[in-house]
């Protein structure tokens, strides 16, 4: 989907040849007192109209105005929450029609944040599912003109940023959207070697069975044993920032599908477990929008993508495995197998010498209990990276909720037969996982994503949302926009060329 900026008010906006045009109305509007501004102005005054945020009234063939289905939406104090909750409204409306072009007009002042909400609730409201069906019919908006009455360039580039975010939102919807025997670890891969192939800043490189067992990842394999579909390792590296410049590393939970084991789920809406690779299709979705963006700063991507499934092979409740680091781990529930595969990845990360490492997973049901589908909990071990995520988060309206890491969460994981245990109590599930994920991140600022909650809808809107790809993005853009004004004063330091000033030099990513 294609979007544009347009220098339009509102009468010119009502002038503008368009499938349909969407006005979004402020609690501060005033009014004018002919054609398209007079005709606002007067339902609200009847009341057929109202500002609050998603409020909507539906026109046809107004007089004067060049398109024949019109939308006026409420936008209250035009924040970007109320304008992304506007657009959403009007576009969900419109999205049956044949709205090929369709305009939207700021009848009020609207910022680079308020612009960016707009554009991907636009793109989000019109997306359409269409790869596992025989007749599809895909999204029948092709053009989003934005008419902004004073457009400048910081205007210009929050709408470059948006439409590269929209696009990897997207992109981590499409892939968590589809079955299992659609995305496949291998079908990950190759989605992630196209990535690569269309960017000159971005590497790829896939590692298999033997080269997972031969770096030691113990734990890993043993949640891929139980499966004919053999396991992927997946490792991309952006390259856009100093060559010496740690990087961020992301790792991002790849179960295609997860029965849970031997110990299975009840079978009722099982299906959604498709979408238990939602951590690493938003690591997806994130490449593909460094792509487009190209920000100056360097990002590893990690994914250890298999199936939990139970086979005769599969790993069994009792099992004690190795995994990477070297710590023994008692598998008390196969279930809990995302920390598995995550925690040697974990210690993998650490060969980048990352500045910072956040790991992201549809991890706990105990997390959508305590948070529900508004916001992702975050656990960190740096309040400076938990900090940063939270900014991130409320400037991409993708929200997050800092949880707890005291050590005594931990003493649930101790165990006779190991040095730790893969499940504690039902008390505190959500920390007690993070708190097996923090023994695998010593000496590094880490922080770990849940967002069982937040990754997908049930019911009647079941599919997945694409989150956390703006709040990673979000965060990155930041990184990238600090370490840009940081150069020029490290440049002129004296101490410039020391070691410290270089930076540490990411390893190699080689077995």
């Amino acid at each position: 989907m294609d979007f544009e900026i347009l220098p339009l008010d509102l009468a010119s906006a009502a002038q503008t040849p368009c499938d349909g045009l969407l006005v979004l109305v402020p609690h501060a509007y005033k009014g004018g007192r002919s054609g398209l501004p007079k005709l606002v102005a007067e339902a609200l005054e009847s009341g057929d109209l109202e500002t609050a945020a998603g409020k909507t009234l539906q026109l046809w063939q107004p007089a004067g105005v060049a398109a024949r289905r019109v939308v006026l939406a409420g936008c209250a104090d035009a924040t970007p929450q109320a304008l992304r909750q506007a657009v959403s409204a009007g576009v969900s409306l419109l999205r049956t029609m044949s709205v090929r072009h369709l305009v939207v007009a700021f009848a009020g002042a609207v910022d680079a944040r308020g612009l960016r909400a707009a554009v991907l609730a636009a793109s989000e409201s019109s997306y359409v599912y269409t790869a596992t069906k025989s007749k599809p019919e895909p999204r029948k908006l092709e053009r989003v003109s934005l008419g902004l009455a004073q457009p400048d360039a910081e205007l210009g580039a929050a709408l470059a940023e948006a439409q590269a975010i929209a696009e990897g939102v997207e992109f981590a919807r499409e892939w968590a959207n589809r079955p299992a025997n659609h995305a496949t670890p291998d079908r990950l891969a190759k989605a992630a070697q196209e990535i690569a192939k269309g960017s000159k800043l971005i590497d790829c490189e896939v590692l298999g069975p033997k080269e997972v067992e031969k770096l030691g990842m113990g734990a890993f394999l043993a949640v891929a044993q139980g499966s004919h579909e053999p396991l992927r390792f997946i490792i991309l590296n952006y390259r856009g920032g100093a060559r010496r410049e740690a990087p961020v590393a992301l790792v991002g939970k790849g179960i295609t599908f997860d029965s849970g084991g031997i110990s299975i789920k009840p079978a009722a809406e099982m299906d959604e477990m498709k979408f238990d690779m939602s951590g690493a299709a938003s690591v997806l979705g994130v490449f593909r929008a460094l792509a487009r963006l190209q920000p100056k700063i360097n990002v590893v991507g990690l994914i250890p993508a298999c199936e939990n499934l139970p086979d005769g092979k599969a790993v069994k409740p009792g099992d004690v495995v190795t995994s990477m680091s070297g710590q023994t781990i008692e598998i008390l529930n196969t279930d809990a197998e995302g920390r598995l595969v995550l925690c040697d990845a974990l210690t993998y990360a650490k060969r980048f010498e990352p500045r910072a490492v956040i790991d992201i997973a549809t991890l706990t049901g105990a997390c959508m209990i305590a948070l529900g589908s508004v916001r992702s909990g975050l656990f960190s071990n740096s309040d400076a990276l938990a900090a940063a995520l939270e900014r991130a988060g409320e400037s991409a309206q993708d929200l997050c909720w800092r949880m707890p890491l005291d050590d005594e969460y931990a003493e649930g994981l101790k165990t006779n037969f190991a040095d730790v245990a893969n499940v504690a109590g039902r008390a505190a599930g959500a920390v007690t996982a993070a708190k097996f994920l923090q023994r695998f991140v010593e000496g590094l600022e880490w922080a770990h994503l849940d967002i069982a909650g937040t990754a997908w809808k049930g019911g009647q809107a079941k599919g997945a949302t694409g989150r956390p790809v703006g709040l990673l993005l979000s965060y990155l853009l930041s990184v990238a926009h600090h370490l840009t004004e940081a150069a020029p004063a490290a440049a002129a330091s004296p101490q410039a060329d020391s070691p410290q000033a270089r930076g540490r030099r990411p390893r190699p990513a080689k077995g």
